[in-house]
Parts: structure tokens; C-alpha cells; sequence
């Protein structure tokens, strides 16, 4: 699969998805352990994005491809959450997570996670770490 999703677009994707999750539960009208499972999930994304060392990321200290792999878990997370915390039955909430967690994975798998070796501090010692 070509991966067309650059660290820069991917990151711009990242908040805008913590803005659907926030906003999710009165858009689609769910309440609950779903609505709790969104706020916490966007409040972590959130602070994930801000620590990725990628474009948009403030203090760069996760390196993208492990911000990839934790995207990925969550994705997964969210396809089977309305399962494994008993929600299926709002269909709402369910369909949500179902739709959120293949978009999330959708993403994952149309990014770049190389592109993001940044130069400086950060960046080298991610390459420092792997090489030794």
C-alpha cells in the first residue's frame, strides 16, 4: 500500500479528530460509557499530538512511528469497544466507534511513519537509540 500521508497532514488529521471525539456524544446523541470513552480518548490523543515529534507537535518527544503504533491499538480499541464494554446496544455510540476506529486505521495505514526522522535533539536520539 502507498502511503501518501505525510507527518504534517497526519498531525492536522490527529486534532481534528480529538475535536470529533469531544464533540461526538451531542452530535450523535450518546451519553454514558460511550460519551466518558470519547473524552478520555480525545484528552489522550490530544496529548499524544502535542508530544509526537512531528510538524504539528509541541514538545517532540514520542517518536512518530510509536505514536503510530499507539494510533493503531486505539483504532483497534474502538472497533471493539462497544463489545467489550457492553454498549452494542446503542446503536448511536456503536456506530460511531465502529466508523472512528476504521478511520483511524485507514489513516494508519496511509501514513508515512518515516517521514517524521526530524533533525536536532529529538530526532537524533531516537536514531542514536535504534542504531545502538
Amino acid at each position: 500500500m502507498h502511503r501518501v500521508l505525510n507527518p504534517r497532514i497526519h498531525g492536522f488529521i490527529d486534532y481534528g479528530i480529538v475535536l470529533l471525539l469531544a464533540l461526538a456524544p451531542t452530535l450523535f446523541g450518546f451519553s454514558g460509557l460511550p460519551a466518558a470513552l470519547c473524552y478520555i480518548i480525545a484528552v489522550a490523543q490530544l496529548g499524544m499530538s502535542l508530544l509526537t515529534a512531528y510538524p504539528l507537535g509541541v514538545a517532540k518527544i514520542i517518536p512518530f512511528p510509536i505514536h503510530g503504533g499507539i494510533e493503531l491499538g486505539v483504532g483497534i480499541l474502538a472497533i471493539v469497544s462497544p463489545w467489550l464494554f457492553r454498549f452494542s446496544g446503542v446503536a448511536a455510540a456503536r456506530n460511531f466507534f465502529l466508523v472512528a476506529g476504521i478511520a483511524v486505521a485507514v489513516v494508519w495505514a496511509l501514513t508515512n511513519y518515516k517521514a517524521a526522522e526530524l533533525p536536532g535533539r529529538t530526532g537524533e536520539l531516537f536514531r542514536q537509540r535504534r542504531h545502538a
